[in-house]
């Protein structure tokens, strides 16, 4: 590591180690890609995505729910989303009782918006149930706080 960034390296014949690459570091969850790295691949685009291949009853039971279990999964694993399978599990118990349809939904819903706590989609779901309009998906950043007097603290050390 060099500062922010990786140095990548490689071994000459004559033993010497020049850089070869160097890549800003990445945040669990974000990974960084470069197409130039995958020169073989269709239209420029860089790795695809894994089809997901449900192999024991609960993930089979899983997918089943909808397409929305597709996109969680392929958000919650990068995200280093903890108890996957407990989750799955839950949400298949969600879906025998509300229906898969607003589960599904639910799902989606938290694939989109990164949401991917334990009791995320029961909260979800219950705003679903609540007949609120979903709307814009906000992700929280630092270009919108929700804490009241930020700008008092600016005048801080001044």
């Amino acid at each position: 590591m060099v500062g922010e960034e990786l140095s990548i390296t490689a071994r000459t014949n004559s033993g010497d180690l020049p850089e070869i690459w160097r890549h800003q570091i990445s945040t669990p969850g974000l990974p960084q890609t470069i197409d130039a790295h995958y020169p073989d691949h269709p239209d420029g685009r860089s790795i695809h995505q894994p089809r997901l291949q449900p192999r024991s009853e609960a993930e089979i039971a899983f997918m089943a729910i909808g397409p929305g279990t597709g996109r969680w999964l392929k958000k919650a694993g990068p995200a280093g989303t903890a108890r996957i399978r407990a989750k799955m599990a839950r949400a298949v118990e969600l879906a025998t009782v509300l229906g898969n349809d607003k589960v599904d939904q639910a799902l989606g819903l938290a694939a989109t918006a990164g949401r991917f706590a334990d009791e995320d989609l029961l909260s979800i779901l219950g705003h679903i149930a609540d007949s609120k309009p979903v709307g814009e998906v906000v992700r929280p950043d630092e270009a919108h706080s929700v804490q009241n007097g930020t700008i008092g603290w600016q005048a801080l050390g001044q």
